[in-house]
C-alpha cells in the first residue's frame, strides 16, 4: 500500500526535560495520523510510523481520543484526527493559513496543465500538503492528498523547497537525514544531483521516483526573506510528462509559483 506512513521523521526520544519525551510520542503520533488523511491508520501502523512500541502506542492514541485530539472509527478500526484538532487549527489559521490566497493559484495551475496541482508548505524538515485540485485530465494520481508529509528531497515539492535552501543548511540536513525509507533513489549523491538539476532549471522533476508511472514537478514559493517556505507542484501519468512537454510545465509552474509568491507578500 502506498503511500507508507512516514518512518523515521521524526526523534520521539526527547529526554532533557522531565515530561517532554510523552509531548514529543504524542506529536509523532498526531503527526502520523494527519499524514494518513484521509483512510487514517490502524495501531499497529501509527507504531511503526513513530518507533514506538504498539501498547505505548495505543496508549498515547487512547489518551489523545479521551481529549479529542484523535477519533477512533469503529467499523475501520483506524484513527483520524479529531475534533479538537479542527478547533485548534481554526484558531490557529487566522496567523498560519495561506490557503485563501493560494487557492485560486493552484486552481488556475490545474486548469492551465490539465494535471492535478498541489501547494505544500515547508514544516521543519518536511513538507506538508495542504491543498490538491484537480485539472481535466480524466486519468490522476493519487500519491499526494492534503496532509501527506514527505521529508525534504523527497517528491518534487520538497525537492523545489530542498534545492533553493543556503547551501550550508542543505549540506546539514543531508548529513543527518535518512531518505532510504524512500528507495535507492533517495541516496545522498543522488538528492544532491537532483538539487543541482533543480536549480539549473529553476524547478523540480520526480520522474516516478515514490510509484512508478507517477511524475511530478515542483517549483518553489518565497516568503518575504526571500527563502523556500512553500511549493507548486504537479503530478500525473508518465505520457503526461514528457521530454517535449516538460519545458512548458515548467514555464507554467515558474509563473505561478511567482504570482503566489508576489500574493502572499502583498498580504
Amino acid at each position: 500500500m502506498w503511500p507508507p506512513a512516514p518512518r523515521g521523521v521524526h526523534n520521539v526520544d526527547v529526554t532533557t526535560v522531565p515530561g517532554t519525551q510523552v509531548i514529543g510520542r504524542a506529536a509523532a503520533v498526531l503527526r502520523a495520523v494527519g499524514a494518513a488523511m484521509p483512510r487514517g491508520l490502524s495501531t499497529s501502523a501509527v507504531a511503526i510510523a513513530t518507533g514506538l512500541t504498539r501498547p505505548t502506542a495505543h496508549r498515547l492514541l487512547a489518551s489523545l481520543a479521551a481529549e479529542g485530539f484523535i477519533d477512533h472509527d469503529a467499523l475501520s478500526g483506524r484513527w483520524v484526527p479529531g475534533p479538537e484538532l479542527y478547533l485548534l487549527g481554526a484558531a490557529a489559521a487566522e496567523r498560519y493559513d495561506i490557503t485563501a490566497s493560494a487557492r485560486p493559484v493552484v486552481r488556475a495551475l490545474a486548469e492551465a496543465t490539465g494535471e492535478s496541482a498541489f501547494l505544500s508548505a515547508r514544516r521543519g524538515d518536511e513538507t506538508v500538503c495542504l491543498l490538491r485540485e484537480d485539472g481535466a485530465f480524466p486519468i490522476r494520481s493519487h500519491v499526494l492528498h492534503e496532509g501527506i508529509r514527505f521529508p525534504l528531497g523527497v517528491a518534487s515539492a520538497g525537492l523545489a523547497i530542498l534545492a533553493f535552501l543556503p547551501d550550508a543548511t542543505i549540506e546539514r540536513y543531508l548529513a543527518s537525514a535518512d531518505l532510504s525509507a524512500f528507495g535507492p533513489a533517495h541516496e545522498t549523491e543522488l538528492v544532491r544531483e537532483r538539487v543541482a538539476a533543480t536549480r539549473a532549471a529553476g524547478y523540480a522533476l520526480n520522474p516516478g521516483l515514490l510509484v512508478e508511472g507517477s511524475w511530478g514537478m515542483g517549483a518553489a514559493v518565497f516568503d518575504g526573506s526571500d527563502q523556500p517556505a512553500w511549493a507548486l507542484s504537479l503530478t500525473g501519468i508518465e505520457a503526461r510528462f514528457s521530454a517535449d512537454r516538460r519545458p512548458e510545465l515548467g514555464r507554467l509552474l515558474l509563473e505561478h509559483a511567482h504570482r503566489l509568491t508576489q500574493a502572499l507578500r502583498g498580504r
